[in-house]
């Protein structure tokens, strides 16, 4: 199990704000931090290009996906699943120590994440509600990294439907999803493109780091 911890040069993170079991760290990187992921991440994607996934219905997705780690997940016709390789057949390259170090310091280091999900957004992109439920072991939490443009993140229910509550995600916001959270619906209505000086073309980068323990 899993066992929050969340300190930083000797202070300790706390949420700045907890909805339904998602926790929130507003501004958890700053400015500097995020210039170096992006970097971290244009040598991930020099190796594992972004692709423009399908649902096994067939039908393309508005975000374009790639992944580094053991494992990365991929949707096609064959259905929604991890793979060991990028849809080239190419394995991932491994997670950027850069990233793996936000896990470990606000998930602990006693389990490293299988999985760092890459999803951009551009213009008019956009995630319907799901649920991440293709690992093993939902005692694990979803760590999720947003960077560029602001999102507008949408929680909703452990089953489709109901009551839901949005906030805007920023550039250097880190979600937690565990607990309570671990299995709740949740999407990305919108971004606000432009919104954020990062990306030199606008767009918005989403990283989600999983421990994945296949059966």
């Amino acid at each position: 199990m899993w066992v929050l911890r969340t300190v930083r040069e000797g202070v300790v993170a706390t949420p700045t704000l907890e909805i339904r079991g998602f926790e929130l760290y507003r501004a958890y990187l700053d400015a500097a931090a995020q210039d170096a992921l992006v970097g971290d991440l244009r040598a991930v994607l020099g190796v594992a290009p972004l692709v423009q996934p399908v649902t096994p219905s067939g039908k393309p997705m508005s975000v374009r996906m790639s992944a580094a780690g053991r494992l990365g997940w991929i949707t096609d016709r064959a259905g929604y699943r991890y793979s060991d390789t990028h849809p080239s057949g190419t394995p991932w390259p491994a997670i950027p120590p850069s990233i793996s170090a936000i896990w470990d310091d606000i998930i602990g280091g006693t389990r490293a994440p299988d999985c760092c999900l890459i999803n951009w957004y551009g213009e008019g992109a956009k995630m319907g509600m799901h649920q991440d439920r293709d690992e093993g072991d939902f005692s694990w939490p979803v760590l999720s990294i947003s960077l560029g443009d602001a999102a507008l993140f949408r929680m909703g229910n452990l089953t489709r439907g109901g009551k839901t509550e949005s906030v805007w995600l920023e550039s250097g916001d880190v979600m937690v999803m565990g607990g309570e959270a671990r299995l709740a619906y949740h999407g990305v209505d919108r971004v606000k493109h432009g919104s954020s000086p990062l990306l030199k073309n606008g767009g918005r980068i989403n990283l989600t780091l999983r421990v994945v323990d296949l059966p």
